[in-house]
C-alpha cells in the first residue's frame, strides 16, 4: 500500500521495520504475479512427518498420570511416553528424542511431576493451626 503511494523502499523499510532487499523482493513478485505472489511459498527442507494432532495428542498424553491409563508407573519417561502412544495408536512410530523435543517445545516435564501430600489424620487441621499461628508470632490468638 505504501508502495502504492509513492514511498520508495527505503521509507518503507524503515516504517515496516525490514531491510530494503526485503521490500524489494516483495514489490518484485507482487509486480509479476499480483495478489498470488504474496502467498507463502513451499519451504526448503523436509516436510513435517508428523501432524499437529498427532503431536497435540502425545502432548495431552504427557499430562496424565501413568496409572490412568493402567500402566504401574509414578511418571512417564519420553521413552515410556514413546511406547505407549504408539501402542495406543495416537502416533506412528517415532524416536524418543523426537517425543522429547515435543515436550521441550512447551516445557512439559513429566519425569519431574510433584505431588501433594494428602495428610490422613483426622485432628491435622488442630495440629496444623498451631503450628501456622507460631509462623503468625501468634500463640492462642494473641
Amino acid at each position: 500500500m505504501a508502495a502504492a503511494d509513492g514511498d520508495a523502499n527505503a521509507a518503507i523499510s524503515r516504517e515496516v521495520g525490514v531491510c530494503q532487499d526485503t521490500v524489494r523482493q516483495w514489490r518484485h513478485r507482487f509486480c509479476l504475479e499480483r495478489l498470488e505472489g504474496l502467498k507463502d511459498r513451499p519451504r526448503s527442507g523436509r516436510p513435517r512427518v508428523f501432524t499437529p494432532v498427532e503431536v497435540a495428542q502425545v502432548k495431552a498424553l504427557a499430562c496424565t498420570p501413568p496409572a490412568d491409563h493402567g500402566l504401574p508407573l509414578t511418571r512417564w519417561s519420553a521413552a515410556e511416553l514413546r511406547t505407549h502412544a504408539i501402542a495406543a495408536g495416537l502416533v506412528r512410530p517415532v524416536a524418543t528424542s523426537t517425543i522429547g523435543r515435543w515436550l521441550a517445545a512447551d516445557a512439559i516435564k513429566p519425569w519431574q511431576h510433584r505431588s501433594w501430600i494428602f495428610p490422613r489424620d483426622p485432628d491435622f487441621a488442630a495440629k496444623a493451626a498451631r503450628v501456622l499461628d507460631l509462623y503468625h508470632r501468634r500463640w492462642n490468638g494473641v
